[in-house]
């Protein structure tokens, strides 16, 4: 039911992945008003509730109070663990936990087509955000209950599907030419502030050591006269603590 984009790290790229991570995601879903499920979505068990009459206008109303910072609890048919063990275990074998709710934020929610009882809404959101969740809360709010049919993900952070590849094609090339898809590794950085580096305090900083240098207090994504990608370092109190280093430095 889901599909989209799903950025993979390999080699260097992995000390970097934490950033992805926490990255704000995009989605496209499908959300059918009038029935709920109990995965919250079509690949549950289905429970048809009252007839939906509602529209464009109301539904937009409804919608806007899911925009910006919200509270979501979780569900229990996701990984999240308690007591060492996933929610979904103990969902499977009927036992149901007290969740309490956390905050997300919804950075973006717009109505993209309404035909009830369906619509499609695109979501731009934090992590930790459960798009199931969203479309069971918008149908308890409307009074006729919600689950999701469909999810597509077409962000996270900044990349899109326009960089991106399908799988089967990428199995359809040749061995030497996949090599070609891959981005740089800094790409999963690049929302950092750059900092590019003197040849001095580039060998420093690769070393371990800090360079004294003249930056904003924060995390910059570093770079050596040449345009090296060398990892990211930490600016604090006139100096540049190394955070996290590509192994060789001459390497993309």
């Amino acid at each position: 039911m889901a599909s989209g984009l799903l950025p993979i790290c390999i080699g260097e790229a992995t000390k970097f992945s934490g950033y992805m991570l926490s990255a704000d995601k995009t989605y496209a879903a499908e959300v059918m008003l009038g029935a709920t499920s109990s995965t919250g979505d079509a690949e549950g068990e289905i429970t048809t509730g009252p007839r939906v009459e509602i529209t464009r206008t109301e539904l937009e109303m409804v919608l806007e109070g899911f925009r910006g910072n919200i509270m979501q609890t979780p569900p229990m048919y996701s990984a999240l663990k308690r007591d060492g063990k996933p929610l979904y275990a103990y969902a499977r074998a009927g036992e149901i936990i007290e969740l309490a709710p956390r905050p997300v934020t919804i950075h973006s929610l717009t109505l993209s087509d309404f035909k009830i009882p369906s619509f499609t809404m695109t979501v731009t959101c934090s992590k930790g955000t459960y798009i199931r969740v969203l479309a069971e809360d918008i149908g308890r709010a409307i009074g006729c209950g919600g689950m999701l049919t469909g999810l597509r993900r077409t962000g996270v952070g900044t990349f899109d599907l326009s960089g991106a590849i399908a799988l089967d094609a990428l199995e359809a090339l040749p061995p030497d030419r996949r090599r070609d898809c891959l981005m740089p590794v800094d790409g999963l950085v690049s929302a950092l502030p750059l900092l590019t580096l003197e040849d001095a305090a580039a060998r420093l900083i690769t070393t371990g050591r800090r360079p004294q240098v003249h930056a904003k207090a924060g995390l910059h994504r570093l770079y050596s006269q040449n345009g090296r990608f060398l990892g990211l370092g930490e600016a604090l109190d006139g100096e540049l603590l190394p955070r996290r280093l590509m192994a060789d430095p001459h390497r993309d």
